[in-house]
């Protein structure tokens, strides 16, 4: 047998262990799980924001019960001095009241804007809660079909592996030029070798010219020059 022939059965064995393979990606069990990782992976980034947020809130309502202090220690000294030395004209009791109005104003404002980032954290914190919930769901869902998937893939694996120690022994006297052309075609195309058809390519059908006809009929490999694969007869 020569070495294109022994390329061939290898290639057989190959493809039947490439097609188990792909059947295994393709299982509706892993399809699901890997589905139930990606909501999980999306959840999990959702709640890590609302908790930067929430952070975020809560350090500016830290900053602006500080302001709120400061401006009522002001207005505390404003009054004291009131008291201490009354205004002596009516322009003095007027930038006394204005002084007043302002602080008293910022005072207010800063408590609204404290309450209305309340009002969000609580809106945040139920946002966060239902993620949590719902992913609790979800990874409950992913903890039993990972368990059911992995005797799936444990049995899908020891036929696998048959199939690749099958490929390996058709492969054991193939030399390592043939060997490594058939993988470089591989990386490109599937499956590497395609039987000649008539005057045609196997594999993607062209019509070949005569020089490469006769190669062929030969028993020279040749490359199709439409699709890549190697031509055998």
């Amino acid at each position: 047998m020569n070495q294109l022939e022994l390329l061939w059965n290898y290639q057989q064995a190959d493809m039947e262990a490439e097609r188990q393979e792909n059947t295994m990606k393709r299982s509706p069990a892993r399809q699901r799980l890997l589905k139930y990782q990606e909501y999980l992976r999306e959840q999990k980034a959702a709640s890590l924001h609302l908790e930067e947020e929430v952070q975020a809130m809560s350090d500016r309502v830290d900053a602006l019960n500080d302001a709120i202090m400061h401006a009522e220690a002001q207005l505390k000294a404003l009054h004291s001095r009131f008291e201490s030395a009354r205004p002596e004209n009516s322009k003095e009791v007027q930038s006394f009241i204005q002084e007043t109005q302002r602080l008293l104003q910022n005072i207010n404002g800063y408590e609204q804007e404290v309450r209305r980032i309340r009002k969000d954290v609580d809106g945040r914190d139920s946002q966060h809660r239902d993620i949590l919930q719902r992913a609790a769901k979800v990874r409950a869902d992913y903890d039993k079909l990972k368990t059911e998937y992995e005797a799936e893939y444990k049995e899908n694996m020891e036929k696998l592996e048959k199939l690749r120690n099958t490929a390996a022994e058709q492969g054991k006297d193939i030399e390592a030029a043939y060997m490594d052309k058939y993988k470089s075609i591989k990386q490109h195309i599937m499956p590497p070798l395609a039987q000649l058809s008539g005057d045609q390519c196997g594999g993607c059908r062209m019509s070949l010219p005569s020089a490469v006809l006769r190669s062929v009929r030969g028993g020279t490999p040749v490359e199709c020059e439409s699709c890549g694969r190697l031509i055998i007869k």
